[in-house]
C-alpha cells in the first residue's frame, strides 16, 4: 500500500524557494541567511551544470524558481493557482524566519531589510534631524584667508607686547648672605634676563665693594664663578636657567602666598625720546648721579633687600643643616607652596612663618 511519502506522489525535486526555506529555518542573523541562500543557489547551479554535461538535460530540481527570476513558466497549466501556491509558501517561510524576503529583491529593498533587522531593533539606527533649523555657513577660501590674516595680526601683537615686557628694566635690591645680611645695593636687569645674569652682576658688585672679612675680599669675589652663587628669594632657591619673565608673567607665588617676583607683567608706556638725550658737556660724576637716580626710579628699587639673598654655594653646603639655610628649598614649578606644610630637615613642622 502506498504511503503519502511515496515517490509517486511526492516530488523528489525542490524549488529554489523551498530549499532556502528548509535550510534557513531558525536563523536569527541576516548574515547567516545570506550565506545559506548563496550555498543553495551555488548547489543548484552545480547540479544543473553536472546534468547538462552528462547530456541528460536539466532536471526539474536544477531549474531555478521562476518566482525569483520573473520568467513565466510556459508549462504551467494554471498560472493563477501556481501564483497562489507560491504566495502561501513565501508567507509560510517568512513566519519561520527572523527576517523577510526583502533580500530577494535588489537595490533599495535589500538595504531596507538590512536597516530593519540590524541590531534586532526593528528600526533604522539613524534618522535625519528635521528639527535643525540652523544650516552651517559654507566656509569660502576668502573667509579662511581673512581668518588666517586676523590670527597672524593677533600673534604679532602678542609677540610685540611680550618683547616690550622682556626689554623692560627693573631694579633688584639684594644682600650677600653668609649667616648675616651684608648690604649689596641694587642690580639693574631686564625682565627677560636669566637668573645667572643677575648673579654675574651681583658678583661684580661684591668685587667692587670688597664684601667679606678677608683683606683680599675683592680678589675673592672677582675669582668666584656664577655657578658658585645661588639666588635665594624668600626661602626659595631660584635655579640659574629660569628667566625673570617666567615668574612675572605667571604671578608665581611662594610660601605664605607671597609673589616671588612682584613686578608688572604689562608693557610700560613709551618714553619721551627728547628727555633721554645725553649732554656731552656733563661730567662723569653728573652722569653717574643721573644713572643712579634713574635706577632708583625703576620698578622694584624700593623692595626689601633682605628678601633677595646672594649666597656662596660652598657656604650653603657647609651650613644647610643650620637655620635659616635648613628651610631653603629649590623651586619646583609643579609644587603648590600655598598649601605646603613647612618642615625642617628633621621633619619637624614649623608653627611660625
Amino acid at each position: 500500500m502506498s504511503t503519502p511519502s511515496d515517490s509517486r506522489f511526492t516530488s523528489q525535486n525542490q524549488s529554489t524557494q523551498e530549499r532556502i526555506s528548509s535550510t534557513t529555518v531558525g536563523l536569527v542573523k541576516l548574515s547567516d541567511f545570506r550565506k545559506r541562500r548563496a550555498e543553495v543557489l551555488e548547489q543548484q547551479e552545480r547540479e544543473a551544470h553536472d546534468a547538462a554535461s552528462s547530456g541528460a538535460g536539466t532536471p526539474a530540481a536544477a531549474t531555478p524558481d521562476r518566482s525569483l527570476t520573473g520568467t513565466p513558466d510556459p508549462n504551467a497549466s494554471d498560472a493563477s493557482t501556481a501564483a497562489r501556491k507560491k504566495a502561501k509558501k513565501r508567507k509560510a517561510a517568512s513566519t519561520k524566519l527572523s527576517f523577510g524576503d526583502d533580500e530577494d529583491t535588489e537595490g533599495g529593498k535589500s538595504d531596507a531589510a538590512s536597516d530593519r533587522w540590524d541590531g534586532h531593533k526593528g528600526k533604522s539606527k539613524f534618522k535625519a534631524n528635521a528639527s535643525v533649523s540652523v544650516v552651517p555657513r559654507a566656509v569660502t577660501k576668502s573667509a579662511l584667508r581673512r581668518e588666517a590674516a586676523e590670527r597672524e595680526v593677533l600673534r604679532r601683537e602678542f609677540l610685540a607686547r611680550q618683547e616690550a615686557v622682556k626689554s623692560t628694566d627693573i631694579a633688584i635690591p639684594f644682600t650677600f648672605f653668609d649667616g648675616s645680611n651684608i648690604p649689596g645695593g641694587l642690580v639693574r636687569v631686564k625682565k627677560g634676563d636669566f637668573i645667572w645674569i643677575f648673579l654675574d652682576k651681583s658678583r661684580k658688585v661684591g668685587a667692587d665693594l670688597g664684601v667679606g672679612e678677608k683683606a683680599n675680599a675683592q680678589r675673592e669675589w672677582a675669582r668666584v664663578g656664577v655657578d658658585d652663587l645661588m639666588l635665594v628669594r624668600g626661602n626659595i632657591i631660584i635655579p640659574h636657567h629660569y628667566e625673570f619673565l617666567f615668574f612675572i608673567m605667571n604671578k608665581t607665588r611662594g610660601p605664605n602666598n607671597t609673589l616671588l617676583f612682584d613686578y608688572s607683567n604689562e608693557a610700560p608706556p613709551p618714553k619721551d625720546v627728547s628727555d633721554a638725550a645725553v649732554d656731552p658737556l656733563s661730567t662723569a660724576a653728573s652722569r653717574a648721579a643721573k644713572a643712579l637716580q634713574e635706577m632708583t626710579s625703576l620698578e622694584g628699587a624700593s623692595d626689601d633687600p633682605t628678601f633677595t639673598k646672594v649666597v656662596d654655594r660652598r657656604w650653603y653646603e657647609r651650613n644647610k643643616h643650620i637655620y635659616p639655610a635648613s628651610v631653603w628649598q629649590e623651586f619646583d614649578p609643579e609644587k603648590d607652596y600655598e598649601k605646603e606644610v613647612r618642615r625642617d630637615q628633621g621633619g619637624n613642622t614649623f608653627f611660625y612663618s
